[in-house]
């Protein structure tokens, strides 16, 4: 059974696709079939971060609106994993409305095991797009109040929608930078002003950034990619404990 999960942020500047593209490459190494749906129309990144940009001929937008058909807009990312993705419209003036989001969304659940969907940083439109179809939700934030603001927001609109399911991941996390800026004492009170269980604590590791920004993130797997992994099994139900670097 196909789940759809939302990856959102409160603000810009999260690593929110690079969370979301990790977790899609995690879960396709760990035998699964995802497909990951860039819904951030004018600032789309996940082609660039996944290595595909060269490939793209049509985005999501093609599809809803009829310009082509549906497998034509769906790229495979790499020949030994069963990843592939959606792009996003490159112009923001090409957003797609939620209700032609979950037609497309409804048409793809058939065909995979999950569908990881990129949403834009904030709670907008776009935001309604993403979120509109999905089954749970990962919010990803910085250790810094206005982060964690945004993501109260969030939590708000995922309310509304209905999306119970909802998870805290912590990106970008340095252990010796959280303590001197003391903004908080410890982590757990990220935790509950966030409102939200912790999922994943993610370090920050120059490395996935080089990777990201190389396109290489599914060819070259660094340490962070045990996290990634820690993440995708604990929401596959496995029972492991959140690892702290």
């Amino acid at each position: 059974m196909c789940e759809v999960i939302v990856v959102a942020s409160g603000k810009g500047g999260t690593g929110k696709t690079t969370v979301c593209a990790g977790l899609a490459v995690a879960l396709a190494k760990n035998n699964k079939k995802v497909l990951i749906m860039d819904c951030d129309s004018g600032m789309r990144g996940v082609d660039m971060v996944l290595g595909i940009s060269d490939k793209l001929v049509y985005d999501i937008s093609d599809i809803v609106s009829g310009g082509c058909d549906y497998d034509d807009a769906v790229y495979r990312v790499a020949d030994d994993l069963q990843l592939y993705c959606v792009a996003a419209p490159l112009y923001a003036d090409d957003e797609v409305s939620p209700s032609l989001i979950r037609e497309f969304v409804e048409k793809a659940r058939k065909d995979y095991d999950y569908i990881l969907i990129d949403s834009p940083a904030g709670t907008g439109s776009g935001f309604v797009s993403a979120a509109s179809s999905a089954d749970r939700a990962l919010v990803v934030v910085n250790t810094e109040p206005i982060s964690i603001r945004g993501c109260k927001n969030i939590k708000t609109r995922l309310d509304e929608l209905k999306i119970a399911d909802q998870r805290l991941v912590i990106n970008r996390f340095d252990r010796d930078r959280f303590f001197k800026m003391d903004l908080y004492e410890d982590l757990d009170m990220i935790i509950d002003e966030a409102g939200m269980r912790l999922i994943g604590l993610i370090p920050e590791d120059i490395r996935v950034i080089a990777l990201s920004q190389r396109g290489a993130l599914t060819g070259n797997w660094s340490k962070t990619g045990i996290i990634f992994d820690t993440i995708a099994r604990r929401l596959e139900g496995t029972d492991v404990p959140i690892i702290v670097k």
